[in-house]
């Protein structure tokens, strides 16, 4: 299958806080943890380098002060960074002036964070429509756009609702809608549902994808939640103490983690949850088969399926073509821990 495009590269990114981080960085160095903290600077941000794909769900995580937040920042250049590449469709965004910067964000970059910042005088339409009133946009425009989002994100009839009148979980739809307002071409999220308690978030999380297989966004999104992670992404890159340590497919950062601390994350995750069938099939067809199943299906969610089944499934590729078969055998397997 052909890669998608990169939308947002990532090239030896820096983000180094103290008094004098040109100097630590000069004639292009590369200085170690241990030479940024003992020259008393921090390095919140250590020569990553990443590609996020067109229509990805890119999911940076990691344990709290690993860096991931900061790094979202300097992707958008809300923060700095001290040195490197963050190319978006081939764009140098650090030679971008800042005048061009708040251009691109508010018409090609959608926001949402933690804390949703929802205007508390303004209505959920007012609320949404705000970006695009910054941009000048006319009223009967931009409210018709907002109530599209607004309906999008299943809040439809509580257009004039304000803040104070919603859940929490209607609060954060009203600022995922109002970063959708402006069409974005590149979809950061930051920590967005860490503040909803586990029963709406996990609403959010399904109404989030529901939202994605409709767009097809590219989306990167902050999570230190690896149970989150895995449910949400194509692809995860793992941070430790500023530096990416590794990126790689749910699947991949479970069987073959990169080191100590990867396995360390991903030690208690049920194999069946991020194993795919294509990994287990048996390759070519089956005689007989009862039906047919997506390869990327992961083993969770088709188990009880291939299980009560009394013959296997065929197995497919994205375009429909059959590239093996699978049976209740090498389901149970991964179930107990002995299979992939």
């Amino acid at each position: 299958m052909t890669e998608r495009p990169v939308k947002l590269a990532c090239r030896h990114v820096w983000k180094i806080y103290g008094p004098h981080p040109d100097r630590l960085l000069a004639n292009g160095r590369e200085p170690t943890l241990d030479e940024i903290r003992g020259s008393n600077h921090i390095g919140a941000v250590r020569d990553v380098t990443l590609d996020v794909r067109t229509g990805e769900i890119f999911v940076i995580m990691g344990l709290s002060g690993s860096g991931k937040s900061t790094l979202v920042r300097c992707l958008s250049r809300l923060i700095e960074p001290s040195g490197g590449e963050i190319l978006f469709n081939g764009q140098d965004l650090l030679k971008a002036s800042a005048a061009e910067m708040i251009e691109i964000r508010r018409h090609r970059m959608g926001m949402v964070f933690q804390h949703f910042a929802l205007l508390p005088h303004l209505t959920v339409l007012q609320n949404v429509a705000f970006p695009l009133e910054v941009q000048g946009i006319a009223r009967e425009a931009r409210e018709a756009r907002a109530r599209e989002v607004t309906a999008l994100v299943g809040l439809k009839g509580r257009e004039d609702y304000f803040p104070r009148q919603l859940s929490g979980g209607q609060q954060q739809r009203v600022g995922i809608a109002r970063s959708l307002a402006v069409e974005p071409e590149l979809w950061f999220l930051d920590e967005p549902f860490s503040a909803l308690d586990p029963l709406i978030r996990r609403e959010m999380q399904d109404e989030f994808l529901r939202i994605q297989n409709q767009l097809h966004k590219t989306i990167v999104f902050i999570t230190h939640d690896f149970d989150e992670a895995i449910r949400l992404a194509d692809r995860i890159a793992i941070m430790k103490d500023g530096a990416v340590v590794q990126v790689a497919t749910p699947e991949e950062l479970v069987l073959a983690p990169a080191d100590d601390y990867v396995a360390a994350f991903t030690a208690h995750v049920p194999r069946a949850k991020v194993v795919t069938i294509g990994r287990i099939m048996t390759p070519g067809p089956a005689p007989q088969v009862a039906g047919s199943l997506p390869a990327q299906a992961r083993v969770e969610t088709v188990a009880d399926q291939i299980e009560s089944a009394h013959l296997p499934y065929a197995v497919t590729d994205t375009n429909g073509a059959v590239i093996g078969h699978i049976g209740a055998r090498a389901v149970i397997d991964v179930l107990i821990g002995r299979g992939a």
